[in-house]
């Protein structure tokens, strides 16, 4: 066996033990001592148990990098729902992940760019300004003519660790193999399938070495939001990158969770948080690219330069190679869901649930709707830091008055959702990071107010086109009926006694006069919705509408003449 092999044999069957021990250790304490009556021995263990796990997972991770650094990332940005013992255990994984060579970084990107660096770049530091999960970043300089023909002088290039390609598929393997062994739990096989949410990440994960791809989702993000003054975007050097080496302009600035520095700048990190939601927001319910791993060290906050500038600071998003994308009917749920959030409307946010897809349609949530208005009439409008002192034993009365009816429905996460978790998992946690007492509310409410706003003339809109398919489809019916009379008066229908014509007479008068009601409605309704938008359409078309309503008022008495 080649030590490459071996190598990577090793590596494979250390994330299995590590993922086996602790899924055991879980079973035992989580599953099967309160099953025989010792929960107390759980819940006394549990908080130095937990503790342990990440420190040897931050290990494990430190050791290996690949795909290990990713998982411990998305860990510590659980600020908001996992406990401290692990997120501050893990909180600093990026920044420890140890340097490649230069040697071995300097012949990785020559053999990428067909020549020696000397020749590619007017300089290039050899020390990284930072070493990723699956490639580090080095300062350079371009040279006079691809500085002229580019406008840009500083540049950072990025180039991957060698092997990178082999490591990614071992540490595939060995997530797929954890995953099949979760997939045989019944408790989470019938609510997730593992292996479709495996198959995503692997997807997901080859994007992300494939730097050309990172390059054009960074040009399209920076297309997205090119009016918009509070977000930027690094140009792509393109003549400089190919699938294993990208050069971006230089956009260094301050790491978005460093508070120390943004203060000194004079920047409130209570307005980065608020900002940086509402441009995640954004990217999730209105434009539907999104960057899928807005992490800390993704993110930089750049100071203008004009005083005038408000805010003084834009948002500077970096490393495209995680992307996702959220298809129009997803996205028409997550934005009812945010709106049933900010209303506090439990009923409407199961129903955004179901919409989005995480619910199956044949469950019963009547249930789960008093559970949701009863969890927005205690906890709704708190912050996480005012959650986190909540008593404990009101969480656990409310787990226990509404758990089961949790676990017995049906729910499943959808295809192409564990990118959207994951983004708004890291921005729930970035923003708690820049302020202890955000309260998500204060960034929901507004913006969900205006999406309210929106989806009002959304409404409107649909209402109106509604009304005018009713009046079209009212406006055809008395040719229709006019056709069956025609059939009948032809002989084509047949009325064999004087008593059926009587009654095909008077579904004639009927008909007509139901036509006329309808046809007014529609015209009257038509008209006081357009009347917001066209005072003198709207206005005709109501005025209109009496001309219907007289027939159906008066036509029947009309036509109907009693015998003499």
């Amino acid at each position: 066996m080649s030590s490459g092999s071996a190598s990577a044999s090793r590596r494979y069957r250390r994330i299995l033990r590590f993922a086996a021990w602790n899924l055991v250790v879980t079973w035992w304490f989580e599953l099967f001592l309160p099953r025989i009556g010792l929960a107390k021995v759980a819940e006394r263990t549990r908080s130095n148990r937990m503790q342990k796990v990440a420190r040897r997972f931050h290990v494990l991770a430190i050791e290996l990098g690949g795909l290990m650094i990713k998982v411990g990332q998305f860990m510590s940005s659980r600020l908001d729902v996992l406990p401290p013992e692990i997120t501050k255990e893990l909180e600093g994984l990026q920044d420890e992940v140890p340097a490649e060579s230069f040697a071995a970084i300097r012949a990785r990107a020559e053999a990428e760019l067909g020549m020696p660096l000397e020749r590619v770049f007017a300089s290039f530091d050899e020390q990284p300004i930072a070493a990723a999960s699956l490639g580090q970043v080095h300062r350079a300089q371009l040279t006079a003519s691809d500085a002229a023909e580019t406008g840009l002088k500083n540049v950072v290039v990025k180039v991957q660790r060698p092997d990178i390609d082999v490591i990614v598929d071992i540490d595939l393997a060995a997530l797929r193999k954890v995953g099949g062994w979760l997939s045989r739990v019944r408790i989470i096989a019938k609510r997730v399938d593992v292996p479709q949410l495996l198959e995503e990440f692997a997807q997901t994960s080859h994007e992300e070495i494939d730097y050309l791809h990172e390059a054009a989702s960074s040009e399209r993000f920076a297309q997205e939001f090119a009016d918009d003054a509070r977000v930027s975007v690094p140009a792509v050097v393109w003549e400089r990158s190919t699938r294993s080496v990208l050069t971006l302009e230089d956009v260094t600035a301050i790491k978005i969770t460093d508070l120390a520095a943004l203060r000194e700048a004079g920047i409130d990190p209570r307005q980065v948080a608020l900002a940086f939601a509402d441009v995640m927001f954004d990217q999730l319910f209105a434009n539907g690219f999104f960057h899928a791993d807005p992490h800390p060290g993704n993110i930089f906050v750049t100071p203008l330069k004009d005083p005038a500038a408000s805010p003084a600071w834009k948002l500077t998003f970096i490393d495209f190679g995680m992307m996702g994308e959220v298809p129009a009917n997803t996205r028409s749920g997550l934005r009812k869901l945010l709106i049933a959030i900010a209303s506090r409307d439990g009923k409407a946010l199961v129903s955004a649930i179901r919409d989005i897809g995480v619910l199956m349609p044949s469950a019963d949530t009547s249930e789960l709707e008093r559970a949701m208005t009863q969890l927005f009439s205690r906890f709704g409008g708190m912050g996480f830091a005012e959650l986190r002192n909540v008593d404990p034993r009101e969480f656990h009365d409310f787990a226990i008055e509404f758990g089961e009816v949790v676990r017995s429905l049906p729910f499943q996460l959808p295809e192409n959702f564990l990118l959207v978790v994951r983004a708004i998992s890291l921005t729930s946690g970035v923003c708690s990071a820049l302020d202890p007492e955000f309260n998500l509310w204060e960034s929901v409410e507004p913006y969900a107010a205006q999406l309210l706003k929106e989806e009002g003339g959304n409404v409107i809109q649909d209402f109106a086109s509604e009304a005018v398919q009713i009046a079209s489809i009212a406006w055809r019916l008395p040719k229709r009926v006019d056709a069956l009379i025609d059939r009948v008066e032809d002989g084509s229908v047949a009325v064999s006694t004087p008593k059926l014509e009587r009654r095909i007479s008077h579904l004639e008068r009927t008909a007509r006069r139901l036509v006329s009601a309808v046809l007014f409605g529609a015209l009257l309704i038509a008209g006081a919705v357009l009347r917001g938008y066209d005072l003198v359409f709207g206005t005709v078309l109501m005025s209109v509408s009496v001309l219907p309503l007289l027939h159906a008022l008066f036509a029947g008495r009309m036509g109907h003449r009693p015998p003499g």
